[in-house]
């Protein structure tokens, strides 16, 4: 196993319980406790965990893992999410996107099926962009900035490494600024009851704000966060118009949000 294929795999421990033993990595991972310890160490410098006396722990009672970290999880249920999303977008409306691994597939996404809609002969009038992306993610603005038939609009704001999207009343001021057609939200979790959920105040709050500016809201999330509770409400299920997943969410918990009026499309 390469070394960060190891160390996804023991922060997706270290998430999912609050902190790992050394020995019990070793055996999860078919790996020396040498090894282990060396990975440990080595996250510890890069401030992703505190280290203990037999293993580590996180950093504190809501752990974070940084995107970068995040990517390789679920990725091909989030390739196909990303797809049915991005055939769901008309040309020239204005779309939203909030960060996160998801959305950043759906931007990819967009860009692939968006990519030969202003082909022109030299001289023409300019045309209009095939699309128009706002979105508060620093690096979903990397990938869109090179993208010539895609209008690309930034807020500003504060960037929070962990997910490098821009939060606070910069960003804020931009959003209040303008009118979406759709947005496409990635969250942290999403119950039946208590709506859609960030695990970061500032995060949700920007997250909100996209889906009070936008006509259509659509959620994207694999189905492992679907059920789950995060610290920060974003909004109601009332306000969902389309929650995509995958096909391995339990038929049971499309039920749940079906009489919560929400529309489910698995993939």
């Amino acid at each position: 196993m390469a070394k960060h294929e190891r160390w996804n795999a023991l922060l997706e421990l270290l998430a999912g319980s609050g902190r790992v033993e050394v020995e019990e990595a070793a055996s999860a991972l078919d790996v020396s406790a040498a090894t282990i310890r060396r990975d440990l160490d080595e996250l510890a410098e890069q401030r992703l965990l505190v280290r203990t006396r037999g293993g580590a722990v996180a950093h504190g009672v809501s752990y974070e893992l940084p995107l970068r970290y995040k990517s390789t999880r679920h990725a091909p249920e989030k390739r196909r999410i990303a797809a049915a999303v991005a055939d769901l977008i008309a040309p020239g409306e204005v779309v939203g996107l909030n960060g996160g691994t998801t959305t950043t597939e759906v931007a990819r996404a967009l860009a692939v099926r968006f990519a030969g809609e202003r082909a022109q002969a030299p001289g023409a009038v300019p045309a209009a962009p095939a699309l128009t992306v706002v979105t508060n993610a620093l690096n979903i603005a990397g990938e869109l900035a090179v993208r010539p038939a895609i209008k690309l609009v930034t807020t500003g704001g504060v960037a929070r490494p962990q997910t490098y999207e821009l939060v606070g009343p910069l960003t804020a001021g931009v959003l209040g600024e303008v009118v979406l057609d759709v947005v496409v939200l990635g969250v942290d979790g999403m119950d039946a009851e208590l709506g859609v959920m960030a695990h970061q105040e500032e995060e949700a709050a920007v997250s909100r704000l996209f889906a009070e500016r936008a006509s259509r809201v659509v959620v994207v999330t694999d189905s492992s966060k679907l059920g789950r509770r995060a610290f920060a409400r974003i909004c109601g299920t009332g306000r969902v118009d389309l929650l995509v997943t995958d096909s391995a969410v339990p038929p049971e918990t499309v039920a749940r949000f079906g009489e919560a009026g929400v529309k489910v499309l698995t993939v």
